[in-house]
């Protein structure tokens, strides 16, 4: 796993439990916590700290995992606006990740695993989409697909119907989108450029 993902997580607990927090985790993790974003390392390390957060901040595992998706979105943002260019809505960010924005990370990060993504079905109001991943992330994605919609305004719910953590075969979103909420005119919002 790329250490961008580690950093990430760093800024997200720093954020909402201060800079000792960070210190905290790891030593509650057993970890040495020297990650640098185009490293690589073990998936397992990622787990541990997730796990760790949980006991923490007396939250359950997924939870933090979701949770921490959601906030590395509006990052992620700020971080790389240029993938984020030109994108309406948090429908235009999803159906663009195979083709347009995962190849992207490769270009900047060479050797990144990013997981596939196959759309069954796409109606005006819903958005259903495969997931598949060595990682088993789907919560993270889950989070990811939340916090693209609090950057463009939008209101969504997100379920899963079958997940590989449940023992299905895959994972597959239901993204159900407000037909009431207008499809927004304006690109990536500028609080998520500065």
């Amino acid at each position: 796993m790329k250490g961008l993902l580690f950093n990430v997580l760093e800024e997200v607990v720093a954020s909402e439990h201060g800079d000792d927090a960070w210190d905290e985790l790891l030593e509650t993790a057993e970890l040495d916590g020297a990650y640098t974003s185009l490293g690589s390392y073990p998936d397992e390390q990622m787990t541990q700290l997730i796990r760790a957060a949980g006991t923490l901040f007396g939250r359950p595992a997924d939870e933090v995992l979701r949770h921490f998706g959601r906030r590395a979105l509006p990052i992620f943002a700020k971080r790389f606006p240029a993938l984020f260019e030109g994108r309406r809505s948090t429908r235009d960010i999803l159906v663009a990740l195979n083709s347009i924005i995962h190849p992207e990370v490769r270009k900047i990060y060479p050797g990144a695993e990013v997981p596939s993504f196959d759309f069954h079905t796409s109606t005006l109001g819903q958005l259903i989409m495969g997931y598949a991943s060595s990682r088993r992330l789907c919560l993270f994605a889950e989070g990811l697909i939340e916090g693209c919609a609090d950057l463009f305004e939008e209101h969504l719910s997100v379920q899963q119907s079958l997940c590989v953590r449940k023992g299905n075969a895959i994972c597959l979103f239901v993204v159900s989108f407000d037909r009431t909420e207008r499809i927004p005119l304006r690109s990536v919002p500028a609080a998520a450029k500065s």
